[in-house]
């Protein structure tokens, strides 16, 4: 990990990050990657790096790196090393926190989705309603786990929503500490739930079983 220097010197404004480029994952094997994501998913594949010796470090490791396009230009790519080889789970994250969504633009999309991967025998969890959106969760053949969202709130809806951003989180970072601290003994939740559905059907979900 490259570690940040400081200097005297004043730092220049940030510059304004336009989208994301792409985010890349290790694949296990590209043509296989390449059938799920073009033929299934519907993303071109749209470029294609190769080379013996990684540009960033200098280290040699063949790969070929490749890229499927989204409609607003940005990319998810791909590295095959050639070793048949996928990425393992990090031992310490569930398997449900790792993730990268893509966004539809009705739910009507949405749906004929869900159907298009059930029909290719993928398994699909949702929809999920996650009030401001509603997704559907699903595997790719590396073990990648993928969102796919329709947005139901508007722009003002969002826009409301960042106003509390900050000082929620500043409450969440606040408790941490006071936890590390020891001044909290109370089992980790968050200040504001968002989901109070979702426990209260974990919770009959339990006492049905017992």
């Amino acid at each position: 990990m490259t570690s940040i220097q400081t200097t005297d010197l004043p730092a220049p404004p940030p510059a304004p990050i336009q989208q994301l480029h792409h985010y890349a994952y290790r694949a296990r094997d590209a043509e296989e990657t390449r059938h799920f994501y073009e033929d299934i998913l519907g993303l071109p594949l749209y470029h294609i790096i190769q080379s013996d010796y990684v540009p960033s470090t200098g280290e040699y490791c063949p790969y070929t790196h490749f890229f499927f396009r989204l409609q607003d230009g940005s990319f998810i790519a791909f590295f095959d090393l050639g070793d048949d080889q996928a990425a393992e789970p990090s031992p310490n994250t569930p398997l449900w926190v790792n993730h990268i969504a893509f966004r539809l633009d009705s739910l009507a999309e949405l749906e004929a989705m869900k159907a298009r991967l059930q029909a290719h025998g993928i398994g699909v969890i949702g929809v999920t309603d996650h009030h401001i959106f509603k997704s559907i969760y699903f595997f790719d053949p590396n073990g990648v786990r993928l969102e796919l969202s329709a947005q139901v709130a508007d722009e003002f809806q969002m826009l409301k929503e960042s106003t509390t951003a900050h000082t929620r989180l500043q409450e969440w970072t606040a408790w941490r500490r006071d936890r590390a601290a020891g001044k909290v003994a109370a089992p980790l939740k968050p200040q504001q739930n968002d989901r109070p559905e979702v426990a209260a059907r974990a919770q009959g979900q339990k006492g049905g079983q017992a």
